[in-house]
């Protein structure tokens, strides 16, 4: 099958999919706002232009920064952009994220997952989770935003640094120990690097994990819980997880497992979850995760 270009327009599940933003909500701001402005293709449906796509990356990003929809769509095109632009953005904090992100735009991505690779081997494992691909994450999610790298790239980049990933977790010892984690993503979110890196910090730390890779229907994570006796469950979202849904996606998944299994959310949609619903655990980054795995060894020896 021959890809599309990339400066071809979208359908509407393909903005859905690429801002976050969900098909509902773009038929409610064309009617009201009189934006976005899709045109229609040969068979009637609805085909955005990518220069509506990139604005509305941009809407999505001062609306989860807590500005009103009315405020934003009274702005122009330029005072979208100068908001947009003073936001807080997460900036390069090594020569790696530089050069990382110069082998990604240039398209050498064997050089991309050699530098990633050497990168690992240099600084271990748990420092290359916490200083290098994660920050890389999100400058790469933010330079995506901003419209400064295609959805190509950014899928590119992904699976760089999951096949590194994977290929670290590979070689640990494959013997686990208590706690016992499952990890998905809940229906939506596609994104699966982050539960990649949390499943990575939790079998540093010694845990033995489970993965049923992304989007697993809350019944079937549940019964997955109960089927692998898991301690815990770890979901992660990304900041494409639509912010309305979150916290009843959350409250779900709490109130479907069993009264014993945690419930651990990360990720940065999950610095979304103002009031996270009772015997839940929300991480802001991965270092956390090493105490979080202590505590937990910790109540449950007293408890035995």
């Amino acid at each position: 099958m021959v890809a599309s270009s990339p400066s071809e327009p979208l359908s509407i599940a393909a903005v859905e999919r690429e801002t976050g933003v969900s098909k509902d909500t773009l038929r409610v701001w064309e009617r009201r706002y009189g934006f976005p402005q899709p045109t229609r293709n040969a068979i009637g449906e609805r085909s955005y232009p990518l220069d509506q796509v990139a604005r509305l990356r941009l809407i999505r990003r001062l609306m989860d920064q807590g500005l009103r929809p009315g405020r934003i769509f009274a702005m122009s095109a330029v005072e979208l952009e100068t908001q947009a632009a003073g936001t807080p953005s997460a900036a390069p904090l090594s020569a790696l994220h530089d050069l990382a992100l110069y082998l990604l735009k240039t398209h050498q991505t064997a050089e991309l997952r050699r530098e990633l690779n050497q990168a690992l081997v240099r600084d271990g494992l748990f420092r290359f989770l916490t200083e290098s691909a994660a920050p890389l994450a999100t400058l790469v999610g933010e330079a995506w935003m901003r419209g400064e790298i295609h959805v190509f790239e950014e899928h590119l980049f992904t699976e760089q640094l999951q096949g590194v990933l994977r290929q670290a977790i590979g070689q640990m010892p494959t013997a686990g120990g208590a706690p016992r984690v499952l990890l998905s993503t809940l229906p939506g979110e596609q994104h699966g690097l982050g539960l990649l890196m949390a499943e990575a910090a939790c079998a540093l730390e010694g845990a033995e994990c489970v993965s049923l890779g992304v989007q697993t229907p809350v019944a079937e994570l549940a019964a997955a819980a109960l089927a692998k006796r898991a301690d815990l469950v770890a979901v992660s979202f990304s900041g494409n997880f639509p912010a309305a849904g979150l916290q009843e996606a959350v409250k779900s998944l709490r109130a479907a497992l069993p009264t014993g299994v945690e419930l651990w959310c990360g990720g940065a949609g999950a610095a979304r979850l103002k009031r996270p619903p009772a015997a839940v655990r929300v991480f802001r980054d991965l270092a956390g995760i090493g105490t979080a795995l202590a505590d937990w060894r910790a109540g449950h020896a007293a408890a035995t």
